[in-house]
């Protein structure tokens, strides 16, 4: 059994003639977290939406637990999988986006155990079992009947990493998931992803918070313009980097 979660190759995306991502190469291990840097329009969340098949790539090899991501092999010809089995392998890979994404017109509870049992088909009690202790590590326990629009922001999110939690996961997607937050919103939703972290969640993370970067990462990825200039741990990276374009990058954010 390999170790590898995620194992990118040559990856590209293209929209028309705007070249998003040129060829990546990236690697996460099991139990791993990695950080995805760089400026806006760099592809870093393009590249996060391939991984689930939310977005086509147009070349190159992606896999999630060795698995082709979106395709299968049949005859040495790639062919896309059916709309059911992309469904299946993207209710193993969690997704919290920077914008919380909860059904308005459900409260914090059926949020949680809605995808559980449409999905999943957990029966009702099940679910709802789920959703309450994942309420309780997200530090929620009190709003299962609130609606999202009487949470704040940040409340919001962790509702979201709960949800994203109940499908039991192997690997979870987070796209700036602090970046919509009021700044003192922001830490709460970070100690819920440290606690992840520490758990053994595999996470990749599109972040601007580069002290969660340097205390939580494996490894940092910096992504400009399609490419990745520069990788390796933390504190290679973000303290002592080589690429001048990454040093102007950091000189801005840090």
């Amino acid at each position: 059994m390999s170790d590898t979660m995620v194992e990118a190759r040559g990856v590209t995306k293209a929209y028309g003639a705007l070249q998003v991502l040129k060829g990546l190469d990236l690697e996460v291990r099991k139990g791993e977290v990695t950080c995805l840097i760089g400026p806006s329009g760099s592809g870093k969340s393009t590249f996060l939406r391939c991984i689930n098949h939310l977005e086509q790539h147009d070349s190159g090899v992606l896999r999630v637990d060795g698995e082709l991501v979106g395709y299968e092999l049949r005859n040495h010809k790639l062919y896309e999988r059916s709309a059911k089995q992309i469904c299946q392998q993207r209710a193993n890979i969690g997704m919290v986006f920077q914008r919380f994404n909860l059904f308005q017109h459900l409260n914090v509870l059926e949020n949680i155990t809605i995808g559980q049992e449409k999905v999943k088909g957990t029966n009702e009690a099940a679910a709802q079992q789920r959703a309450r202790e994942l309420l309780a590590r997200v530090g929620l326990e009190s709003k299962e009947k609130s609606y999202p629009v009487q949470l704040s922001g940040g409340q919001q999110q962790r509702v979201a990493i709960a949800r994203a939690l109940a499908m039991e996961p192997k690997l979870m997607l987070f796209d700036e998931p602090t970046s919509a937050l009021d700044p003192e919103l922001v830490g709460e939703v970070l100690d819920v992803m440290r606690d992840l972290a520490r758990s053994g969640m595999t996470m990749i993370v599109v972040t601007h918070e580069m002290g969660f970067a340097r205390e939580v990462a494996n490894s940092v990825y910096f992504l400009d313009q399609g490419v990745i200039e520069e990788s390796g741990e933390p504190e290679q990276v973000l303290g002592d980097p080589r690429s001048p374009r990454l040093r102007s990058f950091l000189s801005k954010v840090l």
